[in-house]
């Protein structure tokens, strides 16, 4: 420890003069460079860049122009970055949900009918509650409120649905009239390549080869290329026009009652999984202080609020941090220069809009199936002897992808949650809050 001490200020951390940027992002306080931030920042971009090929094709199938969605994707990401960056100072990145699109896109409008204008505008309406809730207390008592259980098995639910989504745009998993689903067929090149896909990230994920997943989305659509399955279009050009998602959210359309269990999915998932995110990235980069404090985690929950606002403007999906961005902290990054190096990184992503229009929706299955993956290990967190709480949180995570609804999953757990602790003598362990949403659950099903 002593020698440790020693060589601290050998290391050219606190500098005698420090620049502009040293000042604004305290760099030498928290013991890094500028150098170690850009690099934590193209570790971070590299490592979710996914997004913009995958969002753009499902929010396509929603009835969204792709170039549009393409460049709103990187506009929405970089933005959220730059807000978390420039106004919290942490080295988060953030994009649109993974999950949140997909319910946005084959639930809201897809299996409920609204238009994607009304869907954004709940988008909205969530986001401006999430941003609420942030700059009050109402925040931390809802987080409180709800069962760790139930957090998890939100999580791992979207996860579930996510694969579910995944394995159909594949043809791995294929309706059936005899069994609802069956097995598709590998000899179908889709099939294969998006198995290939996920396998491929799974190995180079375990082997921590850097950019894992857009490497192998790569390399499958260079197969597909070889194969006659994709056309090259060029990889480089001018941005297509923002025009057709600019504004385009229906806000009056979303003030409709039969919107509220929309809202409250589009709220909860985006509202834990942030605070889960964040509390985690926040450790690894040293973020908290001898007290147990979290240093900024106000600030970095109305960033990420605020991006799920500013999102809907351009026409994204709620926007928010990525789990992806621990790779930035473990490479080093400490400040929010890395989460503004990701943003500029985003924002360069849109001349690439030949790239994004050639990737298949079979190389975004196999990213959507691996990362759907990774959100089920939630469910290691719960208390597998208490079966008052594990029961509520396997309903939550097995009905939303059996009901094609994060918000129905969402509904049908908090019931059985308190439906069971009320039955067992458990009265204590269910906040007012969750009766007040158990009541709006109970009228959704029973008058909508």
């Amino acid at each position: 420890m002593e020698t440790t001490k020693q060589e601290q200020p050998a290391l050219g951390m606190q500098p005698e003069n420090p620049g502009l940027l040293d000042r604004f992002f305290k760099l030498s306080a928290h013991r890094t460079t500028i150098k170690t931030e850009m690099l934590a920042g193209l570790t971070t971009f590299v490592t979710m860049a996914y997004i913009i090929f995958v969002n753009p094709n499902i929010m396509a199938d929603a009835g969204i122009d792709h170039g549009a969605a393409f460049v709103a994707t990187c506009i929405g990401a970089a933005l959220g970055c730059l807000l978390m960056g420039l106004y919290a100072n942490w080295p988060v990145g953030l994009a649109p949900g993974m999950g949140l699109n997909a319910f946005f896109t084959y639930t809201v409008v897809g299996e409920m009918g609204y238009s994607w204008e009304i869907a954004l505008g709940a988008v909205f309406l969530s986001g401006i509650l999430f941003m609420i809730m942030s700059l009050s207390r109402l925040r931390e008592w809802l987080l409180n409120s709800i069962p760790m259980s139930l957090r998890f098995a939100m999580g791992a639910g979207v996860g579930l649905f996510l694969g579910l989504i995944g394995l159909k745009t594949a043809g791995i998993v294929v309706d059936s009239p005899a069994t609802l689903l069956t097995m598709g067929s590998f000899g179908e090149p889709t099939a294969l390549l998006a198995a290939v896909c996920f396998l491929m990230i799974a190995v180079l994920s375990h082997r921590n080869v850097f950019g894992a997943i857009l490497l192998s989305m790569l390399a499958v659509t260079g197969i597909g290329w070889a194969m006659g399955l994709v056309e090259y279009n060029g990889l480089v050009s001018m941005p297509p026009s923002l025009a057709p998602t600019w504004l385009a959210m229906d806000i009056a359309g979303a003030l409709n009652v039969t919107m509220v269990s929309v809202i409250l999915a589009f709220l909860f998932v985006n509202m834990f999984d942030t605070a889960g995110t964040l509390m985690g990235v926040a450790h690894r980069a040293h973020l908290v202080d001898e007290d147990g404090k979290i240093q900024n985690l106000s600030r970095a929950l109305k960033a990420d609020s605020t991006s799920s606002v500013v999102g809907a403007f351009v026409g994204c999906p709620p926007v928010t941090s990525y789990v992806e961005s621990a790779s930035g902290v473990a490479a080093g990054g400490r400040t929010g220069l890395t989460a503004v190096t990701v943003g500029a990184l985003f924002l360069i992503a849109m001349f690439f809009a030949p790239l994004a229009g050639m990737i298949p929706a079979y190389a975004t299955a196999g990213a959507l199936i691996y990362v759907a993956m990774l959100m089920m290990s939630g469910m290691a967190h719960i208390d597998w002897k208490d079966h008052t709480d594990t029961i509520p949180a396997i309903v939550t995570v097995v009905m939303m992808p059996l009901t094609f609804s994060i918000a129905n999953g969402i509904a049908l757990g908090f019931l059985t949650y308190a439906t069971l602790k009320l039955l067992t003598g458990q009265r204590d362990k269910v906040s007012i809050s969750l009766y007040v949403l158990c009541v709006i659950f109970i009228a959704k099903f029973a008058f909508l």
